[in-house]
This record gives C-alpha cells, sequence and structure tokens, in this order.
C-alpha cells in the first residue's frame, strides 16, 4: 500500500473543497488562467551571516508566477521556503540574482503582493476593522474610503459582525480571517501566504481553506494568483495548481508538479493519491533507500559532522513512543497507516521517523519503517536498559558525541553552551542553532551523558558518568 491511508484521515470530514457550485456563489465563472508573469526570479540566492562568513539559505532559484494559478512552495524545515517567500515580497533583499514584478526589478517591498502570516501578526489594541484598514492607512487613502473597502474585505472573508471586536476577543481561525482581510483589502495582484493554517486545530484550517478556494473558484477572489508556504503534502495538492518541492541547506529547487485536477478534488480518487504519492517521495528524499532523510546528500556514518548532519526536531518521549508503537505492529508498519489511526499528517511524524534512523533503531524501505535489531530491544527494554541503548546510539549523533567528547576532554567537565552556539553558527541560522542545542540537551539528558544548567547556560559531565564502551573507542 502506498499513502492512501494519508488520505483517509479525513473521509469522515466535510470536504469542504466540494459540494458546491462555484459559478452560482457570485454569478461568475471561474477565473481565467491567462498565464501572464507576474514575479519572477533569475538565480536567485540569498545567505545569512554566519560566524565564520556566509551561510547559505537559496541557491539559484529560477521561479515564475503567473496570473490566475495557486503555487504551492513545498519543502522541509530549513528549505528556505518562507525566505524565499519573502524574497518575492520585497521584505528582505536578495542575495545575488534578480527578482522581478511585472517586467521591472524589483527594489524594496513590492507594491504587488500582500501577506498573510502563520502568526496571525494582529495589533492588540486595534479592532478587527482598524486592523483591516492598517494597509490602505499606511497608502494614504482616506479615512471614508478605507472604511468602505475594509467592510468589503471583511464581509467577503466572513467577519461581518465583528468589525467593532479586538483580537483577543476572537478565536484563532477568526484571527486568520482578519489576517486574510487585512492582506485582500489592498487587492494585490498576489496574494503570499506563509504557512496560513499551521497554527489553527485540524478543522478549523479545513473550513477556512474550503472557504478560500470557494472564493479563488468564484472569481470573487480580489488577487490575481497565490503563493502559497507550506510542509503539508496534502494542502498543497489540494490547494495548488502548481507545486514547487524546495530541497534543504541550501534551498534549491528539486522538482515542479503542475497539478491538472479539476476542482473540487477528490481526495480518494487514483490521480489525487498517485500525485501526494510523488510528491512525497521528492520531498522526503527516499527514492533511495539508503538515504538519510533530511540530509542533502548521502552522508556515511563515520564521515557524519554537526554540520553535515543535523539532529531531527525530536524528542526522546516522541521518538520512544513511535519506536513502541511500530514493535506493537510487529517491528514493521505502513506510515499512512500509522498517521490514520493517530490522526496525524505523515509529514508530523517524519521528524521522529528520522530520530530513529539516526540513532540506527529503525530503517526505511518504501513507505515502510522498520525497527532494526537493537531498535526492536531499544522498544521493549526497561528504563534502565533504554537508557543505556540509548547512550550508545545517541553518541552516534554527530553533535552529542561533540558536547559529550569536549566534556570528557575538558578536566573540569564543564563547558558553556556559548561554545557549541559557536562552532554551530557556523553552519547554521540563530533559530536552528536553537532548536539543535535544545534537542541534543534533551538527548544528552535522557542517555545521563551529560547534564544542563540553565542559569549559567552550561553543560556539565556527571561525576559518576561512565562512558559505554563503543564511546571508549
Amino acid at each position: 500500500m502506498a499513502l492512501s491511508a494519508l488520505r483517509k484521515l479525513r473521509a469522515n470530514r466535510k470536504n469542504r473543497a466540494g459540494g458546491a457550485d462555484r459559478s452560482s456563489a457570485s454569478g461568475k465563472p471561474p477565473r481565467a488562467a491567462d498565464g501572464e508573469i507576474l514575479l519572477e526570479t533569475v538565480g536567485l540566492t540569498k545567505t545569512y551571516a554566519g560566524a565564520d562568513g556566509e551561510l547559505p539559505v537559496l541557491a539559484g532559484i529560477d521561479l515564475k508566477v503567473r496570473a490566475g494559478e495557486i503555487l504551492a512552495l513545498l519543502g522541509r524545515s530549513g528549505s528556505g521556503k518562507s525566505t524565499l517567500l519573502r524574497c518575492l515580497a520585497g521584505l528582505i533583499p536578495a542575495g545575488s540574482g534578480t527578482i522581478a514584478y511585472r517586467d521591472e526589478p524589483l527594489r524594496g517591498a513590492n507594491p504587488g503582493t500582500a501577506m498573510v502570516f502563520q502568526t496571525f501578526a494582529l495589533l492588540p489594541w486595534l479592532t478587527v476593522q482598524q486592523n483591516v484598514e492598517l494597509g490602505l492607512e499606511a497608502r494614504g487613502v482616506p479615512a471614508d474610503e478605507r472604511a468602505d473597502a475594509a467592510l468589503r474585505a471583511i464581509d467577503l472573508i466572513g467577519l461581518d459582525g465583528f468589525e467593532s471586536a479586538f483580537p483577543k476577543e476572537l478565536s484563532g481561525g477568526m484571527r486568520q480571517r482578519v489576517g486574510f482581510a487585512r492582506a485582500l483589502v489592498v487587492e494585490p495582484d498576489v496574494l503570499m501566504m506563509d504557512e496560513p493554517f499551521s497554527a489553527l486545530d485540524v478543522l478549523t484550517a479545513e473550513n477556512l481553506r474550503g472557504e478560500l478556494l470557494e472564493l479563488w473558484e468564484s472569481g470573487r477572489f480580489p488577487t490575481r494568483a497565490i503563493v502559497l508556504v507550506t510542509h503539508n503534502i496534502e494542502e498543497a495538492v489540494l490547494m495548488a495548481d502548481r507545486i514547487v518541492v524546495l530541497g534543504s541547506r541550501p534551498g534549491r529547487i528539486k522538482e515542479s508538479f503542475e497539478v491538472a485536477l479539476d476542482r473540487p478534488r477528490d481526495r480518494n480518487s487514483a490521480a489525487f493519491e498517485d500525485l501526494i504519492d510523488r510528491v512525497y517521495r521528492v520531498m522526503t528524499g527516499r527514492v533511495k533507500e539508503t538515504r538519510v532523510p533530511g540530509r542533502p546528500d548521502e552522508v556515511e556514518p563515520d564521515r557524519r559532522t554537526p554540520a553535515n548532519t543535523p539532529l531531527p526536531t525530536a524528542s526522546v518521549d516522541g521518538l520512544s513512543g513511535l519506536a513502541e508503537m511500530v514493535a506493537h505492529r510487529g517491528g514493521r508498519c505502513d506510515l499512512p497507516d500509522l498517521a490514520d489511526d493517530l490522526g496525524l499528517e505523515v509529514d508530523d511524524l517524519l521528524p521522529l521517523v528520522d530520530a530513529l534512523d539516526l540513532l540506527g533503531f529503525a530503517k526505511i524501505s518504501g513507505d515502510d519503517l522498520l525497527l532494526t535489531e537493537v531498535g526492536a530491544a531499544y522498544a521493549g527494554a526497561d528504563v534502565q536498559l533504554s537508557k543505556t541503548l540509548f547512550a550508545e546510539a545517541a553518541l552516534g549523533a554527530p553533535l552529542v558525541r561533540l558536547i559529550t567528547t569536549s566534556l570528557r576532554q575538558n578536566p573540569e567537565g564543564t563547558l558553556r553552551a556559548g561554545f557549541f552556539r559557536d562552532v554551530l553558527a557556523h553552519h547554521y541560522t540563530s533559530e536552528q542553532v536553537t532548536e539543535q542545542l535544545e534537542t541534543a540537551t534533551d538527548w544528552g539528558r535522557y542517555a545521563e551523558l551529560y547534564a544542563y544548567d540553565a542559569d549559567p547556560q552550561e553543560y556539565r559531565l556527571d561525576e559518576d558518568e561512565q562512558p559505554p564502551p563503543s564511546a571508549q573507542a
């Protein structure tokens, strides 16, 4: 079985993408995709300053955004998709290459775009209407005109009656509606959406996605194109006309998929499932079973370093729980089936899968996750044995090994976290450095390899810590 189970997750939910005649909502036929190029990048690169040089985030991006399409930028964490979106919006400058809006080089903020953020980004001291008017006010639109335009946008997005409410009075879904209204009121050529549904509960996100698609198909949507950043494969296939998959470190276009599926889209159709399968394999890099997930290239175990082998953002509890669930299924399970049982997306399990793979507790075979012999022992062990097995495995993770080895070589058995931050800053952004150290701290504490004191921000080796035999080599 491939990824068909992923689509069953919503089999009993109302399919918001279907059941309504799009043209009847407004009397207008669906928009025609005229294909005019609104945005274009050629050879776009972007770097951020690191501790000892430039940290590449995007490399050689050639991309066109055409009128009449919903374009999804899909990728794992660290692929630079949000950075690319902000470059297109003119919020951050390109490092090299060109960005053009309507054939004109972009210098500064893009006048033809508006942004919807993941975290709503509302001003809490302003009412709904005042938040929606912000963009128009910044453009110098007179008060009466912007009030009329704001009310039309509020009505369009389903917020009628909430004009005088403050953000704290609204649910997450209603706050995000305010974000959409604020972006749409300026009638941009291109609406930019940065994971706009990821902060919402599943049903609210499903409802809002469906309503936006209905507006888009009805022709009432006051924008000519949409660029959606997401890590959710099914969301991309459900919403987009074209999907661009980005690889990681630095972000490059791995493949582009045209979504030739009529709306409303049937999640259970063979064509829908087949496209998800193909996108899944490109996004996760699992065409070759020997490839280590989440890494730009294959890395031999003896050549892994903190730079080329980042720790997956997976807690010990999470990866242990996944190992136990696979063990209960005979040591092998189909990931989509497991996601179906848990009410999750396959994407949600990938960091845990990557962690088990890195630790040598599991292997990937197609869409299946298989426990190794040591992984099966770990899943069935008592607390003390599981700690021993985890400690031995964790020393195969480069950052955990670096911290442990550094502490053992220090006569005091202590080191400030700043030392490791400086090492990682050569290869990661500041946010990624924090994520890497948080995961390494969690793993090292559980394995009793080292402790961490948050007050002085200091790692220390336990006095009675006895390194596993594999660490003595």
